[in-house]
């Protein structure tokens, strides 16, 4: 019994990761290790400074890897997944709006 389930699992993880290897399993790795990158990026700022810190880079990988998972989504015609994608790039895109006006704005403050 557990052979025949160690063999099944074995044989479901060679087709998805080997057998059906295109350009897009490829793009959807790259985006969700862009994706995976911002928790690293905050998490490290955060132990550094010792309190929660959301960095510029935390943004812009979220954005880039929320961008090309949402291309992939669309390719894959994933209803649930296109909207979760589109709604989080407009959020991360807004954040990065209000972190680039903050700092455009803090040195005229000075």
């Amino acid at each position: 019994m557990l052979v025949d389930l160690s063999h099944a699992v074995g044989a479901y993880l060679v087709d998805v990761f080997f057998t059906r290897l295109d350009g897009w399993l490829i793009l959807g790795i790259v985006a969700q290790g862009l994706f995976t990158m911002r928790f690293l990026v905050q998490w490290i700022a955060s132990e550094r400074a010792g309190h929660s810190v959301i960095p510029l880079a935390f943004w812009l990988f979220s954005i880039g890897g929320g961008l090309l998972l949402l291309v992939y989504a669309l390719y894959r015609r994933d209803a649930v997944f296109i909207a979760g994608q589109a709604f989080g790039v407009f959020v991360y895109l807004r954040n990065l709006y209000f972190v680039m006006r903050d700092r455009n704005a803090a040195p005229s403050a000075a």
